[in-house]
């Protein structure tokens, strides 16, 4: 039996918010983290931060989430940067392409420094 999906939002600031996932990002979890997102984005945070730590697993249904996130941030004027991406979820996204438009951190604390570098500097 694999452990349960846990979406949480451990950071709201401004027009950013984290999401934190954490087990199997598949067909099944697929749904409620595109859902949860798509409602930050229409809260106000359009710049999301995936924190990736607590992924165990992600098909291409995670993948397809991921897509549809970053079409919707792009759309509202905002983004999605990855963070702490697991080897294997970080070769599917090189091999088919979207490391070339989804920025990546080794951790939630580098991303979110980042993002607040490009607040100051703008």
């Amino acid at each position: 039996m694999t452990a349960a999906f846990h979406i949480d939002v451990p950071h709201t600031d401004g027009s950013l918010a984290v999401i934190a996932l954490s087990g199997e990002f598949d067909i099944n979890a697929a749904p409620a983290v595109r859902a949860r997102s798509l409602d930050l984005i229409a809260v106000g945070h359009p710049n999301l931060v995936a924190d990736l730590s607590g992924v165990t697993f992600c098909d291409s249904s995670g993948l397809g989430a991921l897509v549809g996130i970053w079409r919707c941030a792009k759309d509202a004027g905002g983004s999605l940067t990855l963070a702490a991406i697991p080897d294997r979820l970080g070769r599917l996204l090189s091999v088919t392409g979207m490391d070339t438009f989804l920025p990546a951190y080794p951790t939630a604390e580098a991303a979110l420094a980042a993002h607040q570098g490009n607040r100051t500097t703008a």
